[in-house]
């Protein structure tokens, strides 16, 4: 299985159940970790926190991309980054079902991505299923929250601090708690 095979698959929703599956996702774990491991045992600059980026994304990052490390990813090869975006300190993505953050968003210390869930059912536990997560341009997600699989974060919303997004939040809100619910509009 190849990377770009994986992230098609991915893109049907389908269960990750079959033993190739699971021995890409070990593999790219794997790597994963060896690059992140390099990434967060040491002082890097700014260019080369990018570099690693580049490596375990791969593909070149923008130049305005900054990185607070640590930074924490189980696959890397379904992040995608826009112009002028912030990641702060020990942020993790669990994105093997697909992390996308449009420009400008920032965001804030441990916050979660997290794009696989499991069965409910006692038997399908062991089961994961992969849901995108996407965040439109200039998106602020607060301190300590989590995004979970398959929502839509529109543009120039706001995600408190420690909420937990279950749902798809509009554009212009502001949502926090847990689950986050909607606060307010955000006025111009």
């Amino acid at each position: 299985m190849t990377t770009k095979e994986f992230n098609e698959y991915v893109k049907t929703r389908k269960a990750l159940n079959t033993g190739e599956i699971h021995r890409f996702m070990d593999a790219m774990s794997n790597e994963a970790r060896r690059i992140t491991f390099l990434l967060n045992t040491a002082y890097r600059t700014p260019d080369e926190v990018r570099g690693l980026l580049s490596e375990l994304f791969g593909y070149q990052v923008p130049s305005s991309l900054r990185v607070f490390p640590p930074f924490y990813a189980d696959y890397g090869k379904n992040i995608t980054v826009g112009e002028n975006v912030f990641i702060n300190a020990c942020c993790h993505f669990q994105d093997h079902g697909g992390v996308t953050i449009g420009d400008g968003c920032q965001i804030g210390h441990n916050v979660v991505f997290a794009t696989l869930n499991h069965g409910l059912a006692p038997e399908d536990r062991k089961t994961t299923y992969p849901a995108p997560i996407v965040l439109g341009k200039n998106v602020w997600v607060g301190s300590n929250a989590t995004i979970l699989q398959g929502v839509t974060i529109g543009d120039n919303a706001v995600i408190g601090a420690g909420a937990v997004v279950t749902k798809d939040v509009a554009a212009n809100t502001i949502v926090g708690g847990v689950p986050a619910r909607f606060i307010k509009m955000i006025e111009e």
